[in-house]
């Protein structure tokens, strides 16, 4: 269809979408999604990307509690390698090099992921350690004093990589790592192009096999980026479509979740929509990356993740997210129309302050009804905390990448926390 002006739904002409050039990125993959695809499929994508040896990388629980690996090796028959499954939360250093050691000693040339953004985004790690002749401290990324942070370059050819998520998360189709290490003061943060995942399963029996509770913060995750998407002008039409149907799906299944939390519909559209939104990242060229008016704070919540373990990234997210948007002192009308349509609160003669208050309402109704936190009192964060945690905010890459201030970075951190409270 020609890009050129058409009619829009109320029968008024629109502009052009293509007013400007852009540039847009992708990389080969496939997507599996629904019911028994391991067994229909797995092994076929492990022939395809070459290997012979495809080893297993989860989290304790994966093999405890459900049978996910147990149907991996079946439906993989001769090219099971083996498995390690002591990925601890937050994809911790030691346990993403204890991988590496198992799977090289298990003769692993394709690594599967099972599990949720952590595990995911260990098993990057690992494809990186297995990798890289540099030491992991001297290649990750680097936060020069007065200058801006930076990534070095990863060369090395990477193990391929399949993901089997078992949460709807944002983790499954990204080049970012990030792992926790308690000997440093910031998470130890890589970036390579090359562990984008050559398949990716949503198969509907690992998606249910997950407790509601971790499905629910991962979807609230997916659901605050898309509305901080909702408030961008001028994307590209490759990031525009697929931010229209993301949150579509999003919307509609996180409003169903709550009662029913057995549907997989709802996890796969939900997983669907975390896809094309990182999709929309890449064609964009990571536009949402620094946030936006309608945006949580990435780093604040993450903080709060990381400091408190028992605090998921969905809670931290919905936590301060509404006073994020009820923070921000100025909004193109034409920003907050779009969100404020998306989320069913806009109406006809609407100024902008009103429009942003009333989405941030909305939102904080969505995330109650779904059963998450919307002030930090709920999750029980000490108030004599809050600069330590603004200080933590410095030091991550996706949201401070450029040169900024410290101390402005941090006073923006302690004003949202105090609001949040």
């Amino acid at each position: 269809m020609s890009l050129r002006a058409k009619s829009g739904l109320n029968g008024s002409k629109s502009e052009p979408m293509s007013t400007n050039g852009f540039r847009a990125a992708g990389f080969p993959w496939r997507l599996y999604c629904g019911r028994r695809v391991l067994e229909e499929s797995l092994k076929d994508a492990v022939k395809r990307a070459g290997a012979r040896r495809a080893f297993v990388v989860c989290s304790p629980s994966i093999t405890r509690r459900t049978d996910c690996v147990a149907r991996i090796a079946t439906a993989l028959g001769d090219l099971y390698a083996g498995v390690f499954d002591e990925i601890e939360n937050d994809s911790t250093y030691t346990s993403v090099c204890a991988a590496k050691e198992a799977a090289v000693a298990a003769g692993a040339d394709l690594l599967v992921a099972v599990g949720g953004g952590s595990v995911i985004m260990a098993v990057r790690g690992v494809a990186i350690f297995m990798a890289e002749p540099g030491d992991p401290f001297e290649i990750m990324t680097q936060y020069p004093e007065g200058r801006p942070a930076f990534s070095p370059r990863l060369m090395a050819a990477k193990t391929p990589i399949i993901n089997v998520p078992t949460t709807p998360n944002s983790a499954m189709n990204r080049a970012g790592t990030a792992l926790k290490n308690p000997n440093l003061d910031h998470r130890m943060e890589y970036f390579d192009p090359k562990t984008r995942p050559h398949s990716i399963f949503l198969d509907e029996e690992a998606l249910l096999a997950t407790p509601p509770g971790l499905i629910r913060s991962t979807a609230t995750t997916i659901i605050a980026s898309l509305i901080a998407a909702k408030g961008l002008l001028d994307s590209n039409p490759l990031v525009a479509g697929d931010d229209e149907q993301a949150f579509r799906l999003a919307y509609h299944a996180y409003q169903r979740l709550p009662d029913e939390p057995g549907n997989a519909s709802l996890l796969i559209d939900l997983g669907i929509a975390a896809f094309l939104r990182n999709r929309a990242e890449d064609d964009g060229m990571g536009r949402l990356l620094r946030g936006g008016p309608f945006s949580g704070n990435y780093a604040v919540a993450t903080a709060l993740h990381i400091h408190y373990p028992r605090v998921g990234q969905g809670e931290a997210t919905s936590a301060v997210h509404g006073a994020k948007i009820r923070l921000v002192e100025s909004v193109d009308l034409r920003m907050a129309r779009q969100v404020a349509q998306a989320l069913e609160v806009w109406h006809d003669g609407m100024e902008s302050r009103e429009a942003v208050l009333a989405v941030a309402d909305k939102l904080e109704q969505l995330y109650t009804r779904a059963g998450m936190p919307t002030c930090l009192r709920r999750l029980d964060i000490p108030r004599e905390d809050f600069p330590r945690l603004a200080a933590d905010t410095v030091k991550n890459f996706n949201a401070n990448a450029d040169l900024r201030l410290r101390e402005a970075q941090i006073a923006d951190a302690l004003r949202l926390l105090e609001a949040a409270y």
